[in-house]
């Protein structure tokens, strides 16, 4: 397999990228709660130096750590997208077309479909969801009742507000 760039490396991947974020973590709370006392900063970089290193000579704690950056990177991805659809389609304009509160409500839920789909795509398991969804023995029952269940479900809600909901 080729790298595409030096930071791919194994010895980077493997051993310095997750010494350097154990030592700095560590470091970092040990500096905080102030665990060994005032102003000593060599104990605690000695001290995390040690559990960084530790950490690296052992290959299942590097796995999770790694698997979780990974989660985390995505997951923080996501929410920004999320966010800035959110701050889009609710923030208040000034000039212009304001739509109203059920727009935006709409909106946010067609927004809210739409990430979950571009994450489904993006990972690739969009063929697989899709299989899951609509090829299966179940699917073709499920998907009429649901259809069916939404109608009754938008039909009752449009009579319960045209009448005022039964309230005097």
């Amino acid at each position: 397999m080729a790298l595409d760039n030096i930071l791919q490396s194994d010895i980077l991947t493997k051993f310095a990228y997750p010494f350097l974020l154990i030592f700095f973590i560590v470091f970092a709370i040990l500096e905080k709660t102030k665990l060994f006392g005032e102003d000593k900063k060599q104990t605690n970089a000695l001290i995390a130096f040690v559990i960084g290193l530790i950490f690296v000579g052992f290959a299942y704690p590097k796995e999770v750590v790694s698997n979780m950056i990974q989660f985390l990177t995505v997951a923080i991805i996501v929410l920004f997208v999320v966010l800035l659809l959110w701050g889009f389609i609710f923030s208040d304009i000034k000039e212009g077309f304001k739509p109203e509160k059920w727009m935006k409500y709409l909106l946010g839920i067609i927004a809210g479909i739409a990430v979950v789909i571009a994450v489904v795509w993006a990972t690739g398991s969009n063929s697989k969801v899709w299989d899951w969804m609509f090829d299966q023995s179940w699917s073709g029952d499920f998907w009429t009742n649901f259809v069916f269940i939404v109608v009754v479900a938008g039909a009752l809600g449009l009579i319960l507000k045209g009448s005022g909901g039964g309230k005097k």
